[in-house]
């Protein structure tokens, strides 16, 4: 197996940027347009957001057609995935988008967190690491949700799930 991926292999690296693109322009026509502070509506971002990609994925596939990404480093790291790794992230993220509504935003990004944690350290070939560490990771991934939780239904009254009705858990 060779260290470069193939000009396929690239190919469709850009086209796949080119349909998240394209399927987040469409999500983006279901929001509404109607002007907000400063003449911005909701659409704007997500619009932005997606013709970046489109371009990024136009780039990509011209790049990978025209002979192949200019100046890559070699890859880096093991020749297979770390799949027990990638099945902690995975349940991380999984987890916080079935539990947010029923725990809280806090709650759930919190596990989410942990979890991420524990595959990143396998990820490494450590240990997942045990009880001391899930604390531990569970305690950071609150530290980082709270105040992100705060800012935005406080700060900006954004409403995001929460644990209680005081709307500080």
């Amino acid at each position: 197996m060779s260290g470069t991926p193939s000009a396929a292999g690239q190919t469709l690296v850009g086209a796949g940027v080119l349909v998240v693109g394209a399927v987040m322009a469409y999500g983006a026509t279901f929001i509404s347009a109607e002007a907000g502070y400063a003449g911005v509506g909701p659409n704007a971002l997500p619009w932005l957001v997606s013709v970046v990609l489109m371009l990024c994925g136009a780039w990509l596939v011209w790049e990978a057609r025209t002979g192949g990404y200019r100046e890559m480093e070699a890859p880096s790291g093991a020749e297979r995935g770390d799949w027990q790794a990638v099945a902690w992230v995975v349940a991380g993220v999984v987890a916080n988008a079935s539990l947010i509504t029923t725990i809280g935003f806090i709650l759930s990004c919190a596990l989410c967190f942990g979890l991420a944690v524990r595959g990143l350290r396998i990820a490494e070939g450590r240990t997942g690491g045990g009880v001391k560490h899930a604390v531990v990771d569970l305690a950071t991934g609150m530290a980082i949700s709270a105040p992100v939780f705060w800012m935005f239904t406080k700060l900006l009254a954004i409403n995001l799930p929460g644990l209680t009705a005081s709307g500080w858990l």
